[in-house]
């Protein structure tokens, strides 16, 4: 039995997840916990100098952390964490990482898009292992900071990408006006496609690929569809988001301030200022997959890191068991 606390330092949400891996395969979750902190916050305002994160989003997503090791510490799990799109770019990560890695008492390693994209994948093809073996199917993870996109044919990936669209950064970009623009939200959308086109998007698939969302943005937008005033990961996960209904959203949205997005039901309001833009990111992946419905993955990066480091520890037993098995035979001998 094995007990691991993963967590996944992201631009917009910082997420924990704790579980217990049976020797029979069987995982039992014991915690799971998500903050927006904000981390990334100023990384793509306009204005001189070189952007860096901020001291205040260092402090908070540090206590959040703090919090984290303690729950990690509480049920004995060993911790793994990584960072993504936000440490990948501040010129001053470092600030971060040094005392993240004292709280943690383990290193968050900064990872790469492509490992980004691989961990995402690998957390949707275990959630839904059937529309991985199927045919056709586009993961999406659309983050605070970029949208990894993955595409795979009966379970084989087939591309895989790191883009530079996030809910944050399009917003911080394009929005300077409450409710946005016509304008602004146009600017948003021609950067999303502009970045899209480079996708070759599955061309024979008839009525078009299996679309499987993750991350906030997507599990945001389930919620709001499904009207949850407390938000439940048992109604999200495996919920076919319509396009229709995501049109629907998408219109109150842009109609709306965010005084009024911070009362929509099932919407965080720490989401509310960046939430159109990520809603835009899904809509326009879902019109370019030819995809009439989203199916919304309420499981993410931090369970891809829990099977990869689940399958790392199956290796070393192994590894451990055939010296051990090595030196018996020798001193047999």
């Amino acid at each position: 039995m094995t007990t691991l606390a993963t967590i996944d330092v992201g631009t917009n949400t910082t997420l924990l997840l704790v579980a217990r891996a049976e020797i029979s395969g069987a995982i039992t979750v014991l915690d799971e916990r998500a903050e927006i902190t904000r981390l990334g916050r100023g990384l793509d305002e306009t204005g001189g100098g070189v952007p860096g994160l901020r001291a205040e989003s260092i402090a908070r997503t540090l206590d959040v952390l703090r919090g984290y090791a303690a729950l990690a510490r509480r049920h004995g799990a060993r911790l793994v964490a990584v960072g993504t799109e936000a440490l990948r770019r501040a010129p001053n990560g470092d600030d971060f990482l040094g005392p993240a890695a004292e709280i943690l008492g383990a290193p968050v390693e900064v990872i790469d898009g492509a490992r980004e994209a691989a961990l995402t994948f690998r957390a949707a093809a275990a959630s839904f292992p059937a529309e991985a073996r199927a045919g056709a199917l586009v993961v999406v993870d659309i983050g605070g900071g970029s949208t990894e996109i993955i595409l795979s044919d009966r379970g084989a990936v087939t591309w895989s990408a790191s883009l530079p669209l996030g809910s944050v950064r399009l917003t911080e970009k394009h929005v300077r006006h409450d409710p946005p623009e016509p304008g602004e939200v146009d600017a948003v959308a021609r950067e999303i496609d502009g970045a899209l086109a480079a996708v070759p998007w599955p061309s024979d698939t008839g009525s078009g690929a299996t679309v499987v969302g993750v991350a906030g943005t997507v599990t945001s937008l389930a919620a709001m569809a499904l009207r949850l005033a407390t938000y439940d990961p048992a109604r999200v996960h495996g919920y076919e988001l319509a396009v229709a209904a995501l049109d629907a959203e998408l219109a109150r949205l842009r109609a709306s301030t965010q005084a009024e997005r911070e009362r929509i039901v099932g919407l965080d309001p720490r989401r509310a200022d960046v939430i159109l833009a990520g809603a835009l990111i899904l809509r326009h992946i879902a019109a370019a997959a030819r995809a009439s419905a989203i199916r919304v993955s309420d499981r993410g990066l931090r369970w891809g890191l829990l099977h990869e480091a689940l399958e790392d520890e199956a290796l070393e037993d192994e590894a451990l068991e055939d010296e051990a098995l090595e030196d018996e035979a020798l001193e047999r001998r």
